[in-house]
């Protein structure tokens, strides 16, 4: 080899090392046991953005027509959101969404998520969803993002943290 390539070599080597480092850095920190066939498939994930996929099944259905219920569509949209803030202990804490198209069974629906405002624990994320070229929800998600988990949070001073520890030490 001469040195050129050597140089060539050790350049790519570092590169991949990088890509592999960046792909460590937005591994999924958050709803790790989620139901996938109902809430959809994260697709492409960078820090502060999701793209998700969600595609309709017949559990889904609301009426004889072949309506896909409301709620599984902000499931997803929700999802995506907690995924695109991609904290350990992130919660939803209010949303403003409209559902902009009826959804059927069988349709696809490809799910966006940004996060376009931080502010302390506070983030928020912008989640559009579209079937094809059919823009059917667009949501602005509120979220906040807890110490410890949100059904682990101390109500009193007084809660120790001993107890915490003792119930998880073979977690």
């Amino acid at each position: 080899m001469s040195d050129r390539e050597d140089k060539d070599f050790e350049d790519n080597e570092e590169l991949e090392v990088e890509d592999y480092r960046a792909k460590d850095d937005v591994m999924l920190k958050t709803h790790e046991e989620i139901n996938r066939d109902l809430c959809g498939e994260i697709e492409k994930m960078d820090v502060g953005y999701v793209k998700l996929k969600l595609v309709t099944t017949h559990d889904m259905i609301a009426d004889s027509k072949g309506l896909i219920h409301g709620g599984f569509i902000f499931g997803a949209a929700d999802y995506a959101a907690m995924a695109a803030v991609n904290e350990r202990n992130v919660v939803l804490v209010a949303s403003n969404c409209q559902f902009l198209s009826p959804v059927k069974f069988g349709d696809i629906v490809n799910f966006t998520a940004k996060v376009r405002h931080k502010e302390g624990r506070k983030r928020n994320v912008r989640v559009t969803g579209n079937v094809l070229d059919i823009k059917v929800f667009d949501g602005e998600f509120k979220t906040v993002v807890t110490d410890r988990h949100v059904l682990k949070l101390k109500l009193t001073e007084d809660e120790g943290e001993e107890e915490y520890h003792q119930h998880h030490e073979h977690d």
